[in-house]
């Protein structure tokens, strides 16, 4: 058998007996209790404060969402506002210079010769001198003939297409006003001109239907042009812009899906 003594000793330096010069602390509850209370404090700690980094990021998402919905919404209206800007260009362009362009019968430019430009009588007009006042008034009646370079056709010479609709016996229709001395100089003036001009450009109609010709037309292929280019342009930056919107939202869904597929 082991004696008493050495089993002691044994047990002591193992830890189980503790010597009689040092005396332990009795084992309590309470220091487990408040190490685990610590744990469980810093660990809600640490959650909360990644709830309010989450919260931030959400908030920050949503803000950054509204704007740009805002910014889209706003280019999507001025894309529609443009669509519908050249819509009703389109329709008023339509309605004025292209159907005064194709109404038009003097389509063909050719050399005249002015053959003589005077002055026939007077014609009487009317103006007006303030609500529901009309009074007359005359200007004098400028005639132009001209000879076709190409043909050797005499034809009277109008100033553009509204004249033909004004009056069509005279090269121009002045403004009618009081002062009938200021439209006699401005007459005589125009005749001085085109005399002193031996050779113009005038427009004449190719079926030789018409016996006139005119010196220029109200809407010429540049205005015609015009009348369709910048509708063009409007209209095809309007759409531009809607779809690029719309592109732009497509993708914005198609990253979100992946992005929610990932995670």
């Amino acid at each position: 058998m082991i004696p008493l003594k050495k089993q002691r000793e044994a047990q002591r330096s193992l830890g189980r007996v503790p010597s009689p010069g040092l005396q332990l602390p009795p084992p309590s509850h309470a220091m487990f209790l408040w190490a685990g209370s610590k744990v469980a404090g810093g660990q809600s700690d640490q959650s909360s404060v990644y709830l309010r980094i989450r919260e931030n990021d959400v908030l920050d998402r949503r803000k950054t969402e509204t704007a740009l919905r805002a910014g889209e919404d706003r280019a999507v209206l001025l894309g529609l506002s443009m669509v519908l800007l050249s819509v009703m260009m389109y329709f008023v362009m339509g309605i004025t210079v292209l159907r005064s362009y194709s109404d038009s019968v003097w389509t063909d430019e050719v050399s005249c010769t002015v053959l003589n430009s005077t002055v026939v009588g007077l014609v009487n007009c009317s103006y007006s001198c303030g609500p529901e006042c009309r009074r007359s008034s005359s200007y004098p009646c400028l005639q132009v003939y001209v000879s076709l370079n190409s043909t050797g056709r005499v034809l009277l010479l109008l100033h553009d297409e509204e004249t033909q609709d004004g009056d069509p016996q005279c090269f121009f229709t002045p403004k009618c006003h009081r002062d009938q001395a200021a439209a006699s100089a401005l007459v005589h003036n125009v005749s001085e001109r085109l005399a002193s001009r031996h050779s113009v450009r005038c427009f004449v109609d190719p079926t030789e239907r018409a016996y006139s010709a005119i010196l220029r037309r109200v809407y010429d292929r540049a205005a015609v042009f015009h009348s369709l280019f910048w509708p063009t342009c409007t209209l095809i930056g309007g759409s531009a812009i809607i779809a690029m919107v719309k592109l732009t939202q497509y993708l914005s869904i198609v990253s979100e899906r992946h992005r929610r597929i990932k995670t």
